[in-house]
């Protein structure tokens, strides 16, 4: 039966919207200080001030995010949900401030108070709800589309530690949580009314209907409830307002009650603790089965809660189901979701009714699923047994799934058994697993790669079979990023120099951007933008002094490696480098070397070992080497912990030269890439990810690219080439090999890094041996070339200009317009 829409009262009482005076916004802060906060201006610390002025923007942000869903529950325009287990979300209030266009009103409305707004925008706290590219990229669609004014949610997890708070000691990497939440969170509203119960485990009962058909009964053993909180996202000049709607797990009281009434208190205790440790962490360690249940229950709680909001809304709008695809789309971010696809034929079925084709089709009509990785640790399985025990109705529903997935691949397009095996949701292979990658793909009527090149590696292996049954399904969709953060808003000296040059129309389109290819050979232009660039080099400089306790020169080339520490992202390879470099200094000191500041952040998963290594490695060598009265001060290697999105803002305006070096044939897109040449870096890298489509853009001239291509790689691994030889025919990698197998970067231990290099000899899987050569040449024709500054800073500029396309808004108008059936109505 359809239910009755709920009707909004357009003409309900509404506050009048607040202006934004300098002086009106001066006494809304005090009496937020006063009245929110509870403090006397007199004693206000810093952090109060803080709160206080993030409620006040907050304030000019509720009616236009009011205004934002009135207007879609009034027209029925589709809405865009965006399920994602990271967003990294970063600061919040330099974002909003300059979005709504507030920045010089709260500035000098805090000055009057004598407060520096500088200084408190330091203080807020980093949201720890993300690792890497993937989350970061999800903050960055929220943004565009609200600027592209796309009616959207996205869906997340409110992680209270989030992923870890890195901090080293003794060079090793240690992790502690990550205590953001700790003093509250002023940017976020709990709709307790917006909680759902998610169950697991039990088991399934089939019951009659008075028809005489059986549907089935899920009846879980227990229990928790999903809580929303919701943050606001806003759109460039406040074009929209969406939802960043973020879930957090809490028991159920009734159940708590029962166990304290009857006087089991250590039960109750443990039954929050339970129910409290879904969302507690990011990504909990799945080495052990518990841990492995824990990241289920995880990705399962998120996605049940979410879709149970997603079909509340819906029928609280339209009355039925039937309508689902045309108003609803809902993107997988990655297979952490996958299991979504399961959940919302549960739904449909088991609660309203619906025969299993007609929600297949409807289940189809609704997900996008984006795949982030080719690598098979990252494309997630599970054991049958585990999600039989932990989610058995799903369990059904997924091999009647695959039953219809089969049926069709036999049936329609005469697949072989090795075709069955490889499209199967089910993995017969190493125990019976799940393959999610899989789950999400036939659920879908859209899936995604994120470049060029992965989007056609997809084609060709992971999902080669599938690709075949349904050849219409895989699409491309690059990423991109928001320009007001990695621009506009980080690096306000290069904003101002590019609105004196060519005006500040790029503001609203970054493509236009392209004007400043005409000005890349103007010595003044040059000589401006260098100055911009020396300035963000001074400002990382001194973070570096006060962290690090290392001096570094804002002079010298700063060559920059940002992003999670991988073996396929290759930091051993620019680290190696770096010790080569080191012994070619001490042997020939005649020469006129580059003074290089070589500049690492990131943080290992805690239980990989190897990458944990390579940032100790990281450390060791930057202790011997900056300690070397021999090198003077010409090379120095630093690794800032505890990488965020806040020192990123610090660290990529600063860049001369970022390192993008993945094995080719890994790296799904990258985004760091886009980030550093927007801020007019130049960059050394392979034909990976986006780095092919980077270099179409800003022009083969103007980015330094080396190495094996995809192609090379994926032959060579084919005939098992053994990767010794490279080692011996490279006398300047071969030393430095050895003199980090020898412990001379370890005393303390001189067998610490022996089986990291003996890696490099027996397998090399990651190509670090057989593209030394080509990147170390690589490296020394970029000395050759910051020696010619001309030369350089117009390539920097013409990096700059040429970044347009890298823009969040471009790739989500082709989410809009291929994916989702959403109309784009902002933006230029």
């Amino acid at each position: 039966m359809a239910e009755q829409p709920l009707v909004i009262d357009s003409n309900a009482p509404r506050p009048e919207p607040r202006t934004s005076s300098v002086e009106t916004l001066r006494q809304e802060i005090l009496e937020r200080l006063t009245y929110s906060v509870g403090k006397d201006p007199a004693v206000a610390r810093p952090h109060d001030w803080l709160t206080a002025t993030i409620l006040t923007v907050r304030d000019r942000i509720m009616d236009q995010w009011m205004e934002s869903s009135r207007d879609t529950w009034r027209t029925g325009k589709k809405r865009v949900y965006y399920l994602s287990l990271e967003f990294l979300i970063g600061r919040l209030m330099r974002d909003a401030m300059s979005n709504i266009g507030i920045m010089e009103q709260v500035q000098s409305a805090l000055k009057s108070l004598d407060v520096d707004l500088s200084s408190l925008i330091t203080l807020e706290p980093d949201a720890a709800l993300g690792n890497g590219g993937l989350g970061r990229l999800a903050a960055c669609f929220m943004e565009s589309m609200a600027t592209l004014k796309i009616p959207a949610y996205g869906y997340g997890i409110r992680y209270v530690h989030g992923l870890f708070r890195q901090e080293m000691s003794e060079g090793w990497q240690v992790e502690l949580p990550e205590e953001w939440l700790a003093h509250g969170n002023p940017w976020e509203f709990e709709r307790r009314e917006s909680s759902y119960e998610i169950g697991f485990g039990g088991h399934v009962e089939p019951i009659t209907e008075p028809d005489g058909t059986v549907r089935q009964e899920w009846r879980p053993s227990d229990h928790v409830l999903a809580v929303a909180f919701d943050t606001p996202v806003v759109g460039w000049r406040g074009a929209r307002v969406n939802t960043l709607r973020l879930w957090s797990a809490q028991p159920i009281d009734p159940i708590l009650l029962d166990k304290f009434n009857s006087g089991d208190h250590i039960g109750a205790l443990e039954e929050s603790a339970k129910a409290e440790s879904i969302t507690r962490v990011l990504y909990p360690a799945d080495g052990t089965p518990a841990g492995q249940e824990l990241r289920l229950r995880q990705e399962f709680f998120f996605s049940s809660a979410s879709l149970q909001d997603i079909v509340r809304r819906h029928l609280q709008q339209y009355g039925d189901l039937g309508s689902l695809p045309d108003k609803v789309a809902v993107q997988l971010n990655d297979t952490h979701p996958a299991i979504s696809v399961a959940e919302l034929m549960r739904i449909l079925m088991d609660m309203h009714g619906m025969k299993f084709s007609s929600a297949w089709d409807i289940c189809r009509g609704v997900f996008g699923y984006t795949n982030h990785t080719l690598l098979p640790e990252a494309l997630e399985t599970w054991p049958v047994a585990l999600l039989e025990r932990l989610l058995p109705r799903h369990m059904q529903i997924i091999y009647a799934i695959n039953a219809e997935v089969l049926a069709d691949a036999r049936n329609r397009a005469g697949f072989n058994d090795g075709q069955i095996a490889s499209i199967s949701l089910i993995d017969e292979n190493a125990g019976r697993r799940v393959r999610m990658g899989q789950l999400a793909f036939v659920g879908s009527h859209s899936i995604n790669g994120v470049s060029a090149l992965h989007t056609e590696l997809m084609k060709k292996t992971v999902f080669k079979d599938l690709h075949t049954l349904y050849p219409n399904r895989i699409n491309n969709k690059t990423n991109g990023i928001t320009p007001r953060r990695w621009l506009l808003e980080c690096n306000p000296g290069l904003t101002r120099l590019i609105t004196d040059r060519i005006g500040p129309d790029f503001q609203d389109d970054v493509t236009l951007l392209k004007a400043l290819d005409a000005h890349a050979g103007d010595p003044n232009f040059q000589q401006q933008f260098a100055a911009v660039k020396r300035a963000n080099k001074a400002v990382l400089a001194e973070l570096i002094r006060e962290r690090m306790g290392v001096v570094v020169s804002p002079d010298a080339l700063f060559d920059v490696q940002i992003k999670r520490i991988h073996e396929y992202k290759r930091q051993l390879l620019n680290i190696i480098e770096a010790v080569a470099l080191y012994d070619d200094i001490r042997a020939h000191p005649e020469r006129n070397w580059v003074p290089r500041v070589k500049v690492f952040a990131g943080k290992a998963a805690p239980g990989y070992w190897n990458a944990k290594l390579i940032i100790k490695l990281i450390n060791d060598v930057s202790k011997v080497i900056n300690n070397d009265p021999s090198v003077r001060g010409l090379l120095k290697v630093v690794f800032l912990p505890n990488y965020n999105v806040s020192l990123a803002e610090t660290i990529i305006p600063a860049a001369d030269l970022s390192e993008q070096i993945s094995t080719a044939g890994m790296e799904a897109s990258g985004t760091g890439n886009m980030k550093f040449g927007l801020n007019g870096a130049l960059t050394v890298g392979t034909l990976d990810g986006a780095n092919i489509e980077m270099r179409d853009n800003v022009g083969p001239e103007n980015i330094f690219i080396f190495g094996l291509t995809a192609e090379q790689v994926a032959e060579r691994r084919a005939r098992s080439e053994v990767p010794r030889s490279a080692i011996d025919n490279s006398p300047r990698l071969k030393e430095a090999l050895e003199s980090i197998s020898s412990g001379l970067f370890s005393p303390d231990d001189r067998n610490r890094y022996r089986d990291l290099v003996g890696g490099l000899y027996d397998h090399d899987w990651f190509f670090v041996a057989r593209d030394f050569d080509a990147y170390a040449a690589k490296q020394r024709e970029i000395d050759k070339l910051w020696n010619n500054p001309d030369k350089w800073y117009s390539m920097a500029i013409r990096n700059t200009a040429n970044m347009g396309w890298s823009s969040s808004d471009r790739t989500i108008r082709q989410y809009a317009e291929d994916i989702w059936s959403v109309p784009v109505t902002g933006g230029e």
